[in-house]
């Protein structure tokens, strides 16, 4: 008996000691967490922006009263600043210095929205893979990036720095940018840690403007703005942050049911989780919170690691404990995430960033990937009598419009590290790569894209007439995008319709070249002119990509990640909507109404008089060169159940006359079920590349867990039932098959 006793202790002993090696970071936490004083707890909960070798900054750090650093960008501060902490402090914990690193650092890319709209994640990650090797090597080892806000309202400034309006293709995008962001191991110097935002619903904003209130039912939360979220988490995403904005009422840096419930206890995450910059002290403007302390005590239990900017835990949280408002474990809980994360990025074994001769940005690999993703992310929308590419007949172009050569406003917005002296715009490029080839006349018309000045319209038009085809580069100004620039109106702004609308009656061919932050509403422009390029805002390389597909050397390839609607009165307008009981039908247009038609004539069914039911361009949209012909889709049974898989294939046939890439597109509705479910929802997509006369086959496999939803009782799953899928180029054509779940 004694033996057997001694055998099990020993066994015990065995296993408590393998599992104990099985992390040793856990082990490292343990050890330093139990040598801090409560004060040096919450300092690491502490984030401030930089202010230099500043006297209160440096105290602070020798006290142990600063954990993260964001904004410090000169390189030989960062390093005396973590030499402060790592040899002064009494602990030694180095700070992690941060930034916004969204879109590139110093080779930019296009806005996140531009990348999404590459369908392709491997070039979206190499994009993110740069930013980190540039944003590291200046000591940022902490991004707060990707944006992975489902964004449905173009209104919306910061819907140029999502990935549109589709869960599944938002997921895809950023879970690519969280990969090259953070490389193969946190450890390496390279590797800059991301941060899935904003924790959550913040695109679902009311009238498109920022800040501002939501309300999200919890299916449509679970269904819709979520699933991004728990891909990051999947993918290993180093952090989360909280979203401004309340969900229902909470305010999501106080909101526990997202914080706890959802990403600790369902999805078990570890990583750490910060505030937005002041979220929660504005947690009091909200009116949920009546002064600093309440606003801390209701971020901490609604489990929110790091506050940035708001002073709030720094100055409150001692008190909160003392007073037994929040207890010790709560913050011990939190401090683990940070620290955590610390030792995952080797800033224990080497906190200093080694100072180059010369930095690693602008290198020939990086501008040669920023142009492959401006060629990319470009789509077309309209060629008429394939006016595009450029052909040799062509002798002279008039390069026009605000965009032509703006070498700031092309880099988009949350670009804030960018040199606009290293853009290359289209101006310059056309010049510099084709002026051999035809003449260059020039005249912007309008100096910005405000502009409302008559005159500059009346050169251009002089301009215009001595030129073979007219190139015109219209859009935004970067700086009406992005975080609180948001627009009622999404037309393209100032002057700028009615220079299309003077070019167009030159006579000449007008090739316009969209340059924007968002979806545009320009409908009345894509009619005047005979080839439409929509391009976002394309950043560093720009200019290159774009002249290249003007002129043949590329073929666009690009498709839309977001619906372009016809009018702003029809946002918020998405493809995977509800079917209504009453379909449209039989439309008539405003125009169209007989004087004195009787109340019910139109057939009482779902539309706008003035716009119909469609919109200007449906997600998922993009022409080529060449074109592509779509077999019928073959699936590989009619029935499947639970836990199984059915193939969906498809031949595709480029049958024009460029070798092209086609983005083959996943797409399936449940016919029939519980809750009424979107017309189509998007499950996958493939982008191939195909010569001239060429069939390739793609090959999707659909899981059971792909058809779930929530449904009323707060369960996902799979209901049986008829289901319909497709193959198809976009979200509005292609033949469905069926086949039912049993």
């Amino acid at each position: 008996m004694f033996q057997k006793k001694l055998f099990f202790i020993m066994l015990t002993a065995v296993f408590l000691g393998c599992t104990q090696t099985k992390d040793p970071v856990e082990g490292k936490i343990d050890e330093l967490l139990s040598k801090m004083t409560l004060q040096e707890k919450i300092g690491q909960m502490n984030q401030l922006t930089g202010t230099g070798l500043s006297n209160d900054m440096v105290s602070q750090i020798k006290s142990g009263k600063v954990g993260s650093i964001l904004n410090e960008l000169d390189l030989k501060t960062t390093n005396e600043l973590q030499r402060l902490a790592v040899k002064e402090s009494r602990l030694g914990i180095p700070i992690i210095f941060a930034r916004d690193v969204i879109h590139g650092f110093k080779t930019i890319f296009p806005i996140p929205l531009g990348q999404a709209a590459t369908w392709n994640p491997q070039l979206v990650e190499s994009g993110a893979r740069v930013a980190a090797k540039e944003a590291t090597a200046t000591g940022i080892r902490w991004t707060f990036a990707p944006m992975i806000d489902i964004a449905r309202d173009p209104r919306w400034g910061r819907i140029a720095e999502s990935c549109g309006e589709d869960p599944y293709l938002t997921s895809q995008m950023g879970a690519a940018m969280i990969r090259g962001f953070q490389g193969k191991n946190l450890s390496d110097p390279t590797s800059l840690a991301a941060c899935a935002k904003h924790f959550a619903g913040y695109g679902a904003t009311e009238s498109g403007k920022d800040y501002n209130t939501t309300w999200i039912p919890e299916l449509q939360l679970r269904d819709v703005y979520l699933p991004p979220f728990k891909v990051a988490v999947e993918t290993g995403v180093a952090s989360f942050m909280c979203s401004f904005n309340d969900i229902n009422g909470v305010p999501s840096s106080g909101n526990e049911f997202l914080n706890r419930q959802i990403l600790r206890k369902e999805w078990n995450y570890s990583g750490l989780l910060v505030s937005d910059w002041a979220s929660i002290e504005q947690m009091i403007k909200h009116g949920v919170c009546t002064d600093l302390k309440d606003a801390a005590r209701k971020a901490l239990k609604a489990g929110v690691d790091m506050d940035m900017m708001s002073y709030a835990y720094i100055n409150q949280a001692e008190g909160l404990v003392k007073s037994g408002a929040i207890s010790e474990k709560q913050i011990d809980d939190a401090v683990r995430n940070i620290l955590r994360l610390k030792f995952r990025l080797g800033l224990f074994d080497h906190p200093y960033i080694k100072e180059q001769a010369k930095m690693p940005f602008y290198t020939e690999d990086a501008l040669r990937k920023a142009k492959q993703a401006v060629i990319e992310s470009a789509i077309l929308l309209k060629n008429e009598k394939d006016i595009l590419p450029l052909t040799d007949a062509i002798k002279s172009v008039a390069v026009i419009g605000p965009l032509s050569d703006a070498p700031a406003d092309q880099l988009g917005t949350w670009c804030f590290d960018a040199e606009p002296s290293h853009s290359v715009t289209p101006l310059a490029a056309i010049k510099n790569s084709y002026g051999a080839k035809v003449k260059v006349i020039t005249e912007k018309g309008l100096t910005y894209s405000r502009d409302r000045s008559p005159q500059g319209i009346a050169k251009a038009v002089n301009a215009a007439k001595k030129a073979d085809v007219i190139l015109l580069f219209v859009g935004e100004e970067a700086v009406l995008s992005g975080e609180a620039h948001c627009r009622a109106d999404i037309c393209l702004p100032g002057a700028q319709p009615e220079l299309v609308t003077a070019l167009k009656k030159t006579g000449k061919p007008v090739v316009m070249i969209v340059m924007a932050g968002r979806p545009l509403t320009i409908g009345k422009q894509v009619e005047e002119a005979d080839a439409v390029l929509y391009a976002f805002q394309g950043g560093t390389m720009a200019g290159p990509g774009l002249a290249d597909l003007i002129f043949g050397k590329a073929v666009p390839s690009g498709k839309l990640p977001v619906t372009l609607p016809r009018m702003v009165g029809q946002v918020p307008i998405y493809y995977a909507h509800k079917m209504t009981g009453r379909p449209a039908e039989k439309i008539c247009l405003i125009d169209n109404i007989p004087v004195g038609a009787a109340q019910t004539s139109l057939g009482n069914t779902s539309y706008h008089l003035d716009a119909g039911d469609s919109p200007l361009f449906p997600f998922g949209f993009g022409l080529s060169y060449t074109s592509f012909n779509y077999s019928s889709v073959k699936i590989s049974k009619n029935k499947m159940s639970e836990g199984q898989t059915l193939d969906v294939t498809c031949n595709i046939t480029n049958a024009g006359k460029y070798d092209g890439a086609e983005v083959a597109q996943l797409y399936i509705r449940d016919v029939v079920g519980s809750l009424a479910r979107p017309v189509r929802e998007l499950k996958g997509f493939q982008k191939i590349n195909l010569k001239a006369g060429e069939t390739k086959t793609v090959r999707f496999t659909l899981t059971s867990d792909q058809l779930a939803f929530w449904n009323a009782d707060m369960v996902k799953r799979t209901e049986p039932g008829e289901f319909q899928v497709w193959i198809s180029t976009d979200s509005q054509s292609g033949k469905p098959v069926t086949f039912n779940y049993i």
